[in-house]
Formats: C-alpha cells, structure tokens, sequence
C-alpha cells in the first residue's frame, strides 16, 4: 500500500521546522529521512519518535493511499 507523508511536511512548514531540525529533535538517522522523503516505509519506531517530538498522533503524519489497482476498478 502507497505511503505519504505530506501530512509531516505540511506540519514542519506550519511549525517553521526544516527536515535537519526533525532529525535533530526526533533523533531519527539521516536514512531515515532520506525513506520518509521518498515515501517508503520506515519502522514504526521511527515514526513513534517524531510524534513524540512534534506532539502529534501517527494519522496526523501520515497517510496510507489505495494503490492504483484499486482506483483503476472503481473508474
């Protein structure tokens, strides 16, 4: 299943974060952000130490979309 994480970016945005400023606050890898820019999955960890530093729940960072099989039927 498809992963975003526009959701985060918007927040970093909103809080006037830059990616370094997460990875220092979160103290999550370099790797780690590289995955989250690419939209790949990453462990949920990870994701559990940047809610815990952005003070936000999991469904607030990320979203699972349909994959495209799925959109192809329903047109």
């Amino acid at each position: 299943m498809p992963i975003s994480y526009k959701k985060l970016w918007k927040i970093l945005i909103d809080l006037k974060m830059k990616k370094t400023d997460l990875l220092l606050k979160a103290n999550i890898s370099t790797n780690v952000l590289a995955k989250l820019g690419k939209d790949e999955a990453v462990s949920l960890e990870s994701l559990e130490k940047i809610c815990q530093a952005l003070n936000c729940n999991i469904g607030d960072i990320i979203d699972f979309l349909p994959e495209p099989e799925i959109l192809k039927e329903i047109k």
